[in-house]
């Protein structure tokens, strides 16, 4: 059902000499089916997983969701609860397992927003939010490149720009935030899928075809 996922697991798990550490991204709308999708991937590779969970409980219906979640991976994964220290956790990870899932970017951008200064209606916006959230993603990518080169990170994102524009200034700043640090996890990924009622689409194997 999933493009290209067998393949992606039989090369993360055979001695296959790599020159980098591999960089997945999965990103959908909701209930699209992406940690089902990154779950199987990290469980096919038969190798050792440190999930990085960026959740936090603050109400009981996201409590339930965390404790489902939580219920529903093999017990043998490592879980780094980590809201906003990304590269830290990543280091951590790594020193734990060869497969790294992290889910999701989409609650790391919400909690990294929640720390920034007050932004509401009266509140210019200003490139600062921008350029700090992107300086947070590139301290991640290093961290991501100094890994042993048989090291997989896997990444789950939602993509939150095809629905209406938000009518409230938190909503815009958030949907531009996300879409920012979406285009350059993207641009250093190896493999991009995208998902859709659960099917996963390599999108950027189809931009590199069409660019030829």
């Amino acid at each position: 059902m999933y493009t290209n996922q067998e393949n992606i697991a039989s090369s993360s798990h055979e001695n296959i000499p790599r020159s980098a550490p591999q960089l997945i991204l999965v990103l959908g709308g909701a209930r699209s089916g992406k940690s089902t999708f990154t779950e199987q991937l990290a469980k096919r590779s038969r190798r050792s997983v440190a999930f990085i969970a960026t959740a936090t409980a603050s109400d009981d219906d996201m409590r339930l969701r965390i404790e489902k979640h939580q219920a529903a991976r093999p017990a043998e994964w490592h879980t780094i609860e980590e809201p906003l220290n990304l590269s830290l956790a990543i280091h951590k990870a790594a020193s734990l397992a060869d497969v790294i899932l992290l889910d999701c970017m989409t609650l790391w951008a919400s909690n990294w927003l929640f720390t920034q200064e007050n932004i509401d209606d009266a509140s210019p916006i200003t490139s600062s939010y921008y350029e700090g959230v992107l300086a947070e993603i590139d301290g991640l990518l290093t961290t991501f490149r100094a890994l042993d080169s048989q090291k997989t990170l896997i990444i789950v994102t939602n993509e939150v720009g095809l629905g209406i524009v938000p009518s409230y200034t938190l909503g815009r700043v958030y949907r531009d935030v996300l879409g920012l640090v979406n285009q350059r996890l993207a641009d250093a990924a190896d493999r991009v899928y995208l998902m859709i009622a659960g099917l996963g689409v390599d999108i950027k194997r189809l931009h590199e075809e069409a660019m030829l």
